[in-house]
């Protein structure tokens, strides 16, 4: 096994100005130093995780990691920077620059020194030695433990040495063993005449901590933790559920405890430990930044008397990161998104698989017998069968799932049967999509009601196992089939009547409408309800809805379509990040994924977004005009073949992407520079914007985590 990090792996004046540069700075020493099997895939792997949260952190740490097939083993690269990169952290850009690459099932033992890396950052003094130091190897041996930080703490119960418990994440005493019998190493040092009266028992928290690779926030969550525990006198005992495994919180440490602290971007393993405990959830980079706050706000909730009981549920997922004064428009946007996040893998293998059984079976191949009874090995009829029938299985889904997670959204895994259950009552009395959405939001509602009801201790055990999917299935099952579902299966019949009927003026005004929606917040909420009213036309197509579908797609693939374009003809008039991002907008416009555009938009959205907006209306009515249909919901140019009238469709991506294209190249033309005057033509980008121009918007957000997908 070599070293985690070497002098070759180091470099002590990176001069790259943002994140993507320095990333790939240090990814080219990992490669070179044959830790990397290829470049370009890691550095994917690396903006994949960097979109799902920013690595930045306060104290000028940026540290991007991930786990990647492209990693031969786990490697640590460090970078220096005298003028500071922008890592999205709160206080500022970074100036330490620390890039962790595992691969893809790393190995235990390297990943708990990962760990304890992770643990030394939240240390000023060794922060502070790796500011100051002046040679690569001395830095390198500094990271890996074999020579101390300028004063680094001695071994103690507070500052354990890095060889103890190797794949067990380092804690404090009491984080370990039941806090009635341990004491601080403070306290065993104060003579007991000193030591001031302590009437009640002391405050015990039990945490968890967990991120989406579980590298590096994990355990500087956790020891951010502990250190604000120790400070304000609170006993903590932190799970931490990283890369290297978890171990178990003890169940009597749990019972002893007085609250409970969740700071985690993925789902708590195990979570039903903690019913009946005061719950404070938050993200994990709560964890990091206020710790004092989170362990402040769960003494307030414990004090709260009788606290609400933690039933499996406690905050819903999406709302983890959710500010005190977002409304109610807000929060539905999200539930909604969340809905149609987890939706979209059942329309893309559903979607695909029906277009495919009709290429090669054609249209009839809908009223093949069940290939359950009937199937010829022989025959492609039979093949085409077996196509459509596994489609529409998964297309049977769709209500459904998306029912279920609107509601889990909302009321968190209780959220997910009434859910579910909603979804089915809707295809059942043919409310469609729109009972669909109905039916979820009715489900998460019912299931926080319940959740928050006030019921004896002896049954707290069972509500998220019985009492919350009974009651709330019930309700939901009642409103659907007896009050809601028929009024909302009519009006859904009279919208697939008026889309049948769709001709002439009506259908390039609606072409327009949908265009303007697909482009307006690329793969935003706008976005995803234009596209769920067209995969809901599938469900049961017809000529109108064949036509919505292809409108949708084609718009959808002119923003990215049009900024490589404009990139390749005016590339001056762009930064050096935009125009790498312009290479790649090629294919993922050609693949129907809208997001691509997303950086632009980031960096300059009032050109971006309005050119965008003005391509994706041509191409949407031109689509209608031409009476293009498709009955694919994805794919982009590679099912053409599906597509009726292919050669018009095409000429409207390509008619609404010059538009798009012309129009952000023009208005970019006559920006203002900084100072106030209008630069020449073709003056290069300032390059002090590469850094906003490589954020994202949307999905990235620590408290959204809808699929990167455009539909």
């Amino acid at each position: 096994m070599s070293e985690l990090i070497t002098a070759d792996l180091v470099d002590l004046d990176l001069s790259a100005a943002t994140k993507d540069a320095a990333a790939r700075a240090l990814a080219e020493r990992m490669a070179a130093a044959g830790r990397i099997t290829d470049l370009e895939g890691f550095l994917a792997d690396v903006a994949a995780r960097e979109a799902q949260m920013p690595t930045g952190l306060e104290g000028g740490i940026g540290i991007p990691h991930c786990r990647s097939a492209h990693v031969t083993e786990p490697a640590l690269a460090f970078g220096r920077s005298t003028a500071g990169i922008d890592f999205g952290a709160p206080d500022g850009p970074a100036d330490l620059i620390f890039l962790i690459a595992a691969p893809a099932g790393g190995d235990a033992d390297h990943l708990a020194i990962l760990s304890q890396l992770a643990r030394r950052l939240m240390d000023e003094e060794f922060t502070g030695a790796l500011r100051s130091e002046t040679a690569p190897a001395r830095a390198a041996a500094l990271l890996r433990g074999d020579r101390p930080a300028p004063a680094e703490h001695p071994p103690t119960a507070e500052h354990p040495p890095p060889a103890e418990e190797p794949s067990r994440p380092q804690e404090p005493p009491q984080a370990q063993e039941p806090p009635q019998t341990q004491k601080s190493p403070q306290a065993q040092e104060t003579p007991p005449a000193e030591q001031p009266p302590t009437p009640h028992a002391p405050f015990r928290v039990v945490a968890v901590t967990s991120c989406p690779t579980g590298i590096a926030h994990t355990y500087m969550a956790a020891e951010a933790l502990a250190k604000a525990a120790r400070a304000a006198g609170v006993e903590i005992a932190v799970e931490t559920q990283g890369s290297a495994g978890f171990r178990r919180l003890d169940p009597e440490v749990i019972a002893a405890a007085d609250g409970v602290i969740l700071a985690h971007d993925v789902e708590v393993r195990e979570r039903a430990r903690f019913a009946g405990k005061p719950v404070v959830d938050a993200g994990v980079k709560a964890g990091i930044n206020r710790p004092a706050e989170l362990l402040a706000e769960i003494r307030a909730k414990a004090a709260a008397a009788p606290a609400a009981p933690e039933t499996g549920g406690g905050a819903a997922p999406m709302d983890r990161g959710a500010a005190e004064a977002d409304g109610y428009g807000t929060r539905l946007r999200t539930w909604l998104m969340t809905g149609v996040s987890y939706m979209v893998p059942f329309v893309a293998a559903g979607g695909l698989l029906i277009a495919l059984a009709f290429a090669i079976g054609g249209y009839t191949v809908n009223k093949a017998p069940s290939v359950a009874e009937h199937f010829v090995w022989a025959e492609s009829a039979s093949w085409a069968a077996l196509l459509f029938q596994i489609g529409s299985t998964a297309f049977g889904f769709l209500v459904p799932v998306l029912a279920g997670y609107i509601a889990y959204g909302m009321a968190d895994r209780p959220g997910l049967v009434p859910g579910f259950v909603g979804g089915a009552v809707a295809l059942t009395v043919n409310a469609g999509f729109l009972g669909g959405l109905i039916a979820g939001l009715l489900a998460g509602a019912v299931a926080r009601t319940v959740q928050r009801a006030r019921v004896p201790a002896v049954l707290r055990g069972i509500m998220p196992v019985v009492v919350i999917p009974l009651v709330s299935s019930a309700a939901v099952g009642f409103l659907m089939f007896l009050v809601v579902g028929k009024p909302v299966a009519a009006l859904q019949k009279a919208l697939t009547g008026w889309l049948t009927g769709l001709s002439g003026a009506n259908a390039v005004i609606l072409g327009v409408l949908l265009g303007l929606m697909m482009c307006f917040d690329l793969g935003g909420p706008l976005n995803k309800v234009a596209y769920t009213f067209a995969v809901g036309g599938l469900a049961n197509p017809n000529p109108g809805s064949l036509k919505v579908m292809a409108a949708v797609m084609a718009a959808g693939m002119v923003p990215p379509l049009a900024m490589a374009l404009a990139t390749t003809l005016r590339g001056t008039l762009f930064t050096r990040a935009e125009r790498e991002n312009g290479k790649a907008a090629w294919v993922l416009g050609a693949s129907f994924i809208t997001e691509g555009a997303i950086p632009f938009a980031a960096a300059d959205p009032l050109r971006v977004i309005p050119s965008a907006m003005a391509g994706g209306a041509v191409t949407g009515g031109l689509s209608m005009a031409f009476g293009c249909t498709l009955r694919a919901p994805h794919g982009g140019v590679f099912v053409v073949p599906l597509i009726g009238r292919p050669l018009l469709y095409l000429l409207a991506v390509a008619a609404g992407t010059l538009v798009a294209a012309a129009l952000v190249v023009l208005l970019k033309r006559f920006r203002p520079a900084p100072g106030g005057a209008a630069p020449a033509p073709g003056r290069e980008a300032d390059p002090r914007h590469e850094a906003t121009a490589q954020r994202t918007a949307g999905p990235g957000r620590e408290d959204d985590r809808s699929v990167h997908v455009s539909p």
